[in-house]
């Protein structure tokens, strides 16, 4: 594929997809529900054959990642609520926010897991520049 008809990143993320090829599924399942399966993932990229796990424990540093984008949903949900309501230790509100964004993380969870992921493996693996699946025989 030509340079020019390159998938854009930005949505290749957003649907999950693969990022040597941006065209296979990461994700076996579409659906976070059941959230025991949520993360089940096939061994290579059904249509480029990139192998998802570069390493044994790669997405143990999916962590960090996770940790960042809950920590912009609470800076997120500081800027509206303090925006709409006001914010103070005096009446309460500070707590009202901070309900508000664990719950809203918590929610989230399964596709910040998910997206994590997705983020994490972008980081190692350019389009078009990625391993191929080898086979351990």
């Amino acid at each position: 594929m030509s340079e020019n008809n390159k998938p854009a990143l930005l949505p290749s993320i957003i649907k999950m997809k693969c990022p040597n090829c941006r065209k296979g599924d990461m994700y076996t399942n579409k659906s976070v529900f059941p959230l025991s399966h949520s993360l089940d993932m096939p061994e290579q990229c059904p249509v480029c054959g990139q192998k998802m796990e570069l390493e044994v424990g790669f997405y143990y540093g999916t962590g960090y990642v996770s940790y960042a984008l809950s920590i912009f949903i609470f800076i997120f949900n500081l800027i509206w609520y303090w925006l709409i309501f006001g914010i103070s230790y005096k009446d309460y509100s500070i707590f009202y926010y901070l309900i508000t964004s664990i719950v809203i993380v918590v929610l989230l969870q399964p596709w910040l897991m998910r997206i994590s992921r997705v983020l994490y493996l972008n980081l190692f693996v350019k389009y078009g520049k990625g391993t191929a699946f080898v086979s351990e025989e």
